[in-house]
C-alpha cells in the first residue's frame, strides 16, 4: 500500500472534501424551497433508488443497515436539515458536525473499555472551547437550540459509524446506498407529522430547478461520489494519509458560505473555528507525529 499521494490523487481527495464542504450551501439553497425533513427523504430516496440496480445488497444483517440507514437518514441529516432550517448557519454547522470525531471517540472507548489518552483530552477542551465560543455569540442567525441539534446530528453520525464498524468487509457504497432505503420511511412519516401535508405538496409545487438539482448533488455528488472517491482512496492508500484532508472540510463550508450566502466571518467565529480544527487536528495527526519520532 503506497503512504505518499500522487498529485491526481491529492487532487481527487481535495474535490470530495470541497464537495462535502461546500455540501452545505447547496443545503441551504433546497431549504428554501423544501421542507427540511421532506428534503432529507427525497435526499435518500434518490440516493438508493438508481444506485440499487447496479449495486448488489451487501452481506449484512438487515437490522445493521436498518440502524445505519436511520441514523444517518434521521438522526444526522434530518436533524441537521433542521438545524439549518433558520438555527445555524451553514458554515458554522460545517465546523461544529465535525465534533462527531470526539463521540465517535467516547463510544469506542465505552465499547472497548479503553481509556482516553492525555493528547485526546487536549484535543478535545481545543474543540469543546471553540463551542464555548460559538455558544456565548449566538444571535439572530445562530441560537443555542441550533448549536444543539447539531451536536446531535453529530452524535448521531459517530452511533452510524460504531455501526458501520460491525459491517466487515464490504462495499461501502453499497453499503451506503441499500441502507437509504431505510432512511425514507420514518422521515416522511416524521414530515407528515411536523411538517404537514399541506407544507409538502407546496414544498414539491414551489421547488425550482435550482432546488431539484440540489436534491440530486446531495444523493449524487455528496454521498455516491463522495464515498466511491474516499473509499477507493482508502482502499489505495494508508488511512493515515487520507483522513487528515478531511480537516479542509469545515474550511470549504465556512468559506462557501461566506463567498456564496454573505455568511460573516467575525473575529470570534474565525477563533472558533480555529479552536475546533486544532483539536481535531490534534487527534488526528499526534499518534502520526509521534510514530514518526
Amino acid at each position: 500500500m503506497q503512504s505518499s499521494l500522487p498529485l491526481r490523487h491529492f487532487l481527487l481527495a481535495l474535490v470530495v472534501v470541497a464537495i462535502w464542504g461546500s455540501n452545505f450551501v447547496v443545503i441551504k439553497y433546497a431549504l428554501a424551497d423544501l421542507p427540511p425533513l421532506l428534503f432529507a427523504a427525497l435526499r435518500f430516496a434518490i440516493a438508493f433508488a438508481p444506485a440499487a440496480f447496479f449495486l448488489r445488497r451487501p452481506r449484512v444483517d438487515w437490522r445493521n443497515l436498518a440502524l445505519y440507514g436511520v441514523l444517518i437518514g434521521v438522526g444526522q441529516f434530518g436533524v441537521l436539515y433542521v438545524a439549518m432550517s433558520g438555527h445555524i448557519t451553514p458554515g458554522l454547522a460545517s465546523l461544529v458536525i465535525q465534533t462527531q470525531v470526539f463521540f465517535t471517540i467516547a463510544m469506542s472507548m465505552k465499547i472497548a473499555g479503553e481509556t482516553v489518552k492525555p493528547f485526546q483530552w487536549f484535543a478535545l477542551l481545543l474543540a469543546a472551547s471553540g463551542i464555548v465560543v460559538i455558544v456565548l455569540h449566538t444571535d439572530g442567525t445562530t441560537t443555542v437550540g441550533g448549536l444543539m441539534l447539531i451536536l446531535f446530528a453529530a452524535m448521531s453520525w459517530a452511533a452510524a459509524n460504531m455501526t458501520a464498524k460491525r459491517a466487515v468487509g464490504i462495499n461501502m457504497l453499497a453499503y451506503v446506498v441499500w441502507s437509504s432505503i431505510y432512511a425514507v420511511p420514518p422521515l416522511l412519516l416524521l414530515s407528515l407529522i411536523f411538517e404537514g401535508p399541506e407544507a409538502i405538496v407546496h414544498g414539491l409545487s414551489v421547488a425550482s430547478a435550482t432546488t431539484w438539482l440540489a436534491v440530486a448533488w446531495q444523493s449524487f455528488g455528496n454521498t455516491l461520489f463522495g464515498y466511491a472517491a474516499w473509499g477507493a482512496l482508502l482502499a489505495r492508500y494508508p488511512a493515515a494519509t487520507i483522513t487528515p484532508m478531511a480537516l479542509m472540510v469545515p474550511v470549504f463550508g465556512m468559506s462557501a458560505s461566506s463567498w456564496w450566502l454573505a455568511e460573516s466571518l467575525p473575529a470570534w467565529k474565525l477563533s472558533a473555528a480555529s479552536l475546533v480544527i486544532s483539536g481535531l487536528a490534534v487527534n488526528l495527526l499526534w499518534p502520526r507525529w509521534r510514530g514518526a519520532k
